[in-house]
């Protein structure tokens, strides 16, 4: 299938069915957890929606791979090294630790990865029904509305989403200083922070180690909403070739150029 149009209607119609039998159901009902190595957590729900849309996504076309959360880090560093041209890049339930306490506030972020650049991606949350995608170079929408990043000129008139959890001191104490911006958010869930910086619902993303599936998607919602991308160093984020790295984000290049800035002084 190489038609991204028609792709993207069909992880679409995947997803959504993810969310809505799988993911809103056990929302409901008594979720069970653990806690995996690195101190996240997982339930039932995050590794049957996986294996719920890796099943999808192989019917779709069973040549490109697959890179999953819920894999080992084994397999989806095998993953990253032997992919050929492309590869799926899945977080089946983004926000794991909100969906168990009950916020409702987590989605599922899916990103086709070619040539070492995301070009198809789709973020969904079951709740509200949003569905954010986007295609390279034709835009990023939500349900098929297009959208753009919000307006701002000054880092201290901006709302960020910041997890001063995964920051080290030196970026935290930057981060903290009194004036730097006008306020701060952290609503728990990389996928949709993303997807609501590209809607305008706040003015940049400051994360001390976000996971490859937790980005992939987002940057290209957010890039083709007008956004700037990369990690601390102002170093694009793709192409890569590891699973994790620092995150800055931001509506337009004057507010990133601040960012960079601030925890680089």
């Amino acid at each position: 299938m190489s038609d991204y149009n028609t792709m993207l209607v069909a992880i679409t119609s995947i997803i959504k069915q993810a969310g809505s039998n799988i993911i809103m159901p056990a929302f409901y009902e008594k979720i069970v957890s653990a806690n995996k190595s690195d101190g996240s957590v997982v339930t039932e729900t995050d590794i049957a929606c996986q294996s719920f849309i890796e099943q999808g996504l192989a019917a779709l076309d069973a040549n490109i791979p697959f890179l999953g959360e819920e894999m080992s880090e084994a397999d989806q560093m095998q993953c990253l090294n032997e992919a050929g041209g492309q590869y799926w890049c899945l977080d089946p339930l983004d926000g794991t630790t909100n969906f168990v306490a009950g916020i409702p506030v987590f989605g599922t972020s899916l990103a086709l990865i070619k040539d070492g650049h995301p070009v198809l991606a789709c973020i969904y949350d079951p709740v509200r029904g949003e569905t954010f995608s986007a295609i390279h170079g034709c835009g990023a929408h939500l349900n098929r509305t297009l959208i753009h990043a919000a307006e701002a000129s000054e880092l201290s008139g901006a709302v960020g989403f910041i997890d001063f959890k995964r920051l080290d001191a030196g970026a935290k104490q930057a981060m903290l200083n009194q004036g730097l911006y006008r306020s701060q958010r952290n609503i728990g869930t990389c996928a949709l922070e993303w997807a609501w910086l590209a809607a305008g619902r706040g003015h940049f993303i400051t994360h001390g180690g976000e996971k490859l599936w937790d980005f992939a998607a987002g940057s290209l919602i957010a890039s083709e909403a007008g956004c700037m991308t990369g990690d601390f160093s102002g170093s694009p984020l793709f192409p890569c070739r590891k699973l994790s790295s620092p995150i800055i984000a931001a509506c337009n290049q004057h507010i990133h150029a601040q960012l960079i800035r601030t925890l680089n002084s």
